[in-house]
């Protein structure tokens, strides 16, 4: 199949019946569970990519409480990372973003997403190729949402003055799309893995006011 077009759910993985990772699993940074609440916060996705460089620019973000990779928006239940690698299940690489408002704001959060990739590039991310790097935002709030759909076209004025094409970010609320949780070598990999894999696709453009 190619790997640029979304799975069909006739051709999609049936995916299996558990979890891929057991809980309880601590974050490697932060020391807490990864079902950990947090009253008062909020929590958005954001797919942008490789999941393991993306993590960390979140977890060393002053107000963002806690991280976690896995997969969203696809059609597989309880996937596999070799099985979202094969293009097959329709999910995207995401990172799970829970912080505290009163310390760092949704803007200020989706300016570290936008700025650190390229949102123009489709089904990809440089040399990485396929549906689950593609570029997306779930929100849990219509606050969220809104301020998602307003930094964005300000982001796109910004990248057609420096040459760049059409955002294809998609913004959608999370209600009813179900996040699965990354196997735990994923989680924090960097951290485990000071010098992995960590492609850099950020364009140079800024996000006025930034």
């Amino acid at each position: 199949m190619n790997k640029t077009e979304m799975v069909s759910s006739e051709n999609a993985l049936p995916g299996g019946h558990t979890p891929v990772l057991a809980m309880p699993f601590f974050h490697r940074v932060t020391g807490d569970r990864l079902d950990r609440p947090f009253p008062s916060s909020e929590t958005i996705y954001l797919a942008m990519g490789c999941f393991w460089g993306a993590e960390k620019l979140f977890w060393n973000t002053d107000g963002v409480l806690q991280t976690a990779v896995g997969y969203m928006g696809g059609l597989t239940p309880n996937p596999t990372y070799r099985e979202v690698y094969t293009g097959c299940t329709g999910h995207a690489e995401t990172v799970r973003v829970t912080y505290d408002p009163t310390q760092v704001s949704t803007e200020a959060i989706l300016t570290i997403f936008l700025e650190n990739h390229d949102p123009t590039q489709g089904m990809r991310q440089g040399n990485d190729v396929g549906t689950q790097y593609r570029s997306e935002i779930w929100c849990t709030t219509t606050e969220q949402f809104m301020t998602a759909t307003t930094v964005k076209g300000s982001y796109q004025a910004n990248l057609l003055n420096a040459g760049y094409g059409a955002i294809t970010t998609a913004i959608s609320m999370a209600n009813g799309v179900e996040f699965y949780l990354a196997e735990a070598e994923h989680q924090q990999y960097l951290e485990d893995n000071p010098f992995g894999y960590c492609p850099v696709h950020a364009t140079g453009v800024c996000l006025a006011g930034s």
